[in-house]
């Protein structure tokens, strides 16, 4: 029985055409061995699963090629070209940076570096993962790099650029691969799964594809797994029992519960991530991605190209989309984002999760600030249109009591200089005797009164009884009084408004 090749190394591509979404790079690389016109040394950086050692190989190949092609191309059947692709070849000599890290390590490539190739034309050494080198060691090879012998070059590969010294920088042509698109990865599994014999739904692919974010190795060693779980028709369903991820129909029963205010949905669907052994952060990843699906949707419709979903799914979409305002989703996206960091130190996840569905499903029932602003405006409008309502005379802007009225008899007693002060002033005539009962008050003379003389010494009454200005004497209008209910609302409505701003502004600062 054979060896078993995974499907990374057994389609790793052996040609540039069959190199995924770095065109740019692939031209420039092809055009440097067409018009002659090679650095010393080169930097692929990336993500993970993106080519970096790859191109690094296969121009490797293309410099060292006996029988290249037109347009640049290995030909893959000389001499070269097979043992570059074994790596046994002695020309091309491939150093891991993980584990060759130390001053010792470069020192050996310094030593051999003056020696010719044995067979091709170049020497050619590639450093993976770049960046472990520790700092003494970028420096013992910054001469070699800047000055190498004739016919030596450098590839370099990592996955982090910015730990790389700046001097090794600029003393490189540096290349920073894309991710791979989305649709290219279905391509090419699907022509994987063509040549291996798979019944694969489309959807299931486009599951897989999702999932290795835009990794194409990532993607096949995934679909490598899949392939050895089950021989027969591959569903979405089987990929997702596999991957451990919930069905989307979860998100879609989430979203139907916010409609129908069914707070218990949440504990249900809590339960079954739990039960399931799902793991937390990607059901929250998935939920993440539902509500960007849905914004997306709301604001470019559903054939924007943003969206990697099938048709079905996308009037999927679109039909939930409807259920949810574009505030709505973006603020359940906000929460999401906020919950990936703060669930992983939550004493319980289960409690975290269902306290995180329930806000979902409430925000149905949650005003935003722009119709708390709408309503508060038409409030003061329909308060600043309500009649004036005269104030009873007497009582101060519509006060309880009134000033009371001086008490006639009583004096004050001025400052005056006595005769017995140190002043010499005269002394003071000693004040009456207050009566037993005292004379009664203008104000005791009511309108029944008109026409009695009052007693001896007390004047004529000639002005209100009250000398405190009335709002309708000042020229002021008073504003009908809201009523006990109507206030009760608006205090409610101002309360909830204020607390939403302040959010709002503490989420701004």
């Amino acid at each position: 029985m054979s060896e078993y090749q995974v499907l990374a190394r057994r389609y790793r591509p052996s040609r540039f055409r069959e190199v995924l979404g770095q065109d740019a790079i692939v031209t420039t690389l092809k055009n440097a061995i067409k018009f002659n016109r090679l650095a010393h040394a080169y930097l692929f950086c990336g993500s993970r699963g993106t080519g970096k050692t790859t191109l690094a190989r296969l121009f490797a190949k293309a410099l060292n090629c006996q029988q290249p092609t037109s347009d640049g191309e290995p030909c893959n059947q000389c001499s070269s070209c097979k043992e570059i692709a074994s790596g046994s070849s002695l020309d091309v000599l491939e150093i891991d940076g993980a584990s060759h890290r130390g001053i010792e390590d470069i020192r050996q490539i310094n030593e051999t570096v003056g020696y010719a190739a044995s067979s091709g034309k170049y020497k050619i050494y590639i450093i993976d993962e770049v960046h472990m080198l520790t700092k003494e060691a970028f420096n013992a090879l910054l001469k070699t790099l800047e000055e190498p012998p004739a016919k030596v070059v450098f590839f370099f590969a990592t996955t982090e650029p910015h730990k790389v010294l700046p001097t090794i920088l600029s003393r490189c042509q540096r290349f920073n691969l894309n991710r791979i698109p989305m649709e290219k990865i279905i391509q090419k599994l699907r022509l994987i799964a063509g040549e291996l014999g798979a019944d694969v739904d489309d959807e299931a692919i486009r599951l897989v594809a999702a999932q290795a974010e835009g990794g194409l190795r990532d993607a096949e060693s995934l679909f490598d797994q899949i392939l050895a779980f089950e021989d027969g028709k591959i569903s979405a369903d089987t990929v997702a029992s596999i991957l451990g991820l919930m069905p989307r129909d979860v998100y879609f029963e989430l979203d139907r519960a916010g409609k129908e205010g069914n707070l218990a949905k949440a504990f249900e669907i809590s339960h079954r991530v739990f039960t399931q052994g799902k793991d937390l952060l990607h059901f929250i990843e998935g939920l993440v991605e539902h509500f960007r699906y849905l914004l997306v949707i709301q604001l470019s419709g559903k054939e924007t190209p943003y969206l990697a979903l099938s048709h079905q799914e996308r009037d999927r979409y679109a039909e939930s989309a409807r259920i949810y305002t574009q505030e709505q989703c973006s603020t359940i996206l906000e929460m999401l984002l906020e919950a990936q960091n703060q669930i992983r130190f939550a004493p319980s996840g289960q409690i975290a999760l269902e306290a995180l569905l329930l806000r979902i499903i409430k925000i149905h029932y949650r005003l935003s600030v722009d119709v708390l602003v709408k309503r508060l405006a038409e409030l003061e409008s329909a308060i600043g249109k309500a009649p004036a309502v005269p104030v009873p005379s007497g009582t101060p802007f519509g006060g309880a009591m009134g000033t009371p009225d001086p008490v006639p008899g009583l004096h004050s007693v001025s400052p005056g200089l006595h005769s017995d002060t140190p002043f010499g002033g005269e002394k003071s005539p000693p004040p009456k005797e207050m009566p037993s009962t005292p004379p009664k008050r203008v104000s005791d003379y009511s309108e029944s009164n008109k026409g009695v003389t009052p007693p001896k010494g007390v004047p004529e009454p000639s002005i209100s009884e009250d000398p405190t200005p009335t709002p309708a004497d000042l020229g002021i209008k008073v504003k009908a009084a809201v009523p006990k209910a109507k206030q009760s609302q608006y205090d409610t409505l101002l309360q909830f408004a204020s607390v939403e701003l302040e959010g709002k502004i503490q989420k701004n600062r």
